[in-house]
């Protein structure tokens, strides 16, 4: 199986994910045979710069990818990845090795689309397209994602403090 994950690097399995697949860099491509990870390498999104709906996907498509993991995506793009028979699966945070371990450990699954997702939900004063449109807007997303998991980890820290 071939998983590809958007990241902001290309630094195989420890690139951070992209919070969102369109507009990411690259893609980490992770060949899977079982749980176990028989390649992995990067490519460069070439949409990078500017997209059409569905040529992402159909960027993706033409890497033999099985699963898509990334911060989140739009409804269409989802519809998209459907049409082609690859699994859409947003939520995914942290690093590729990460968000891969999720995957397979069954704790990440599903695709909602970015204006329902928790994790890639947008403040609705925020014009459509405002952000990513630049590396600073993009950057601003990237620290808003780390700020909401940073919080979600300091909650279960302090819950399992608790505990002791």
């Amino acid at each position: 199986m071939r998983i590809a994950i958007s990241a902001d690097d290309r630094n195989g399995l420890d690139s951070v994910v992209s919070p969102h697949f369109g507009r990411c860099p690259y893609y980490i491509l992770v060949d899977v045979e079982g749980q176990e990870v028989r390649a992995v390498h990067a490519v460069d999104n070439p949409y990078y710069g500017q997209h059409a709906p569905g040529q992402v996907p159909g960027f993706i498509h033409s890497q033999s990818v099985d699963v898509m993991l990334t911060g989140g995506m739009g409804h269409r793009a989802i519809g998209f990845f459907r049409e082609y028979g690859i699994e859409a699966v947003t939520g995914a945070s942290g690093t590729v090795r990460h968000a891969l371990q999720g995957y397979l450990g069954g704790t990440l699954r599903g695709a909602l689309p970015c204006g329902e997702s928790v994790e890639h939900a947008r403040e609705e004063s925020l014009a459509a397209g405002e952000y990513e449109k630049d590396e600073v807007g993009r950057l601003r997303e990237e620290a808003e994602m780390l700020q909401r998991q940073l919080a979600q980890v300091m909650s279960r820290l302090d819950r399992l403090s608790g505990q002791g």
